[in-house]
């Protein structure tokens, strides 16, 4: 698998300070461990309440991989490099 698979949607609810606190957080580990190598798609939920159905998304801010297979989700702001890391199984647990 290439690095340049992943394909990250971060759900949020407008532009307040969680939601942009999860995107900065999500931007810095992804040039750090990424290079460069993702796409983020960020979908407002504010603006597409829909949205959130097809992915199942129950709170916000939440990430979702949506390449490589299997889809993962991270809830929260995204603060925590270690835990994004291992839930987009970046890096292995330990």
């Amino acid at each position: 698998m290439k690095k340049s698979d992943y394909k990250l949607v971060l759900y949020v609810a407008g532009t307040t300070p969680k939601s942009l606190e999860a995107f900065a957080n999500l931007k810095k580990i992804c040039e750090e461990h990424l290079k460069g190598e993702y796409s983020i798609e960020v979908v407002d939920l504010i603006k597409n309440p829909k949205l959130a159905k097809g992915d199942q998304i129950v709170a916000i801010p939440t990430l979702v991989r949506k390449l490589p297979q299997p889809i993962k989700k991270i809830i929260g702001d995204l603060s925590n490099t270690e835990k994004v890391l291992v839930g987009l199984n970046i890096i292995g647990k330990g």
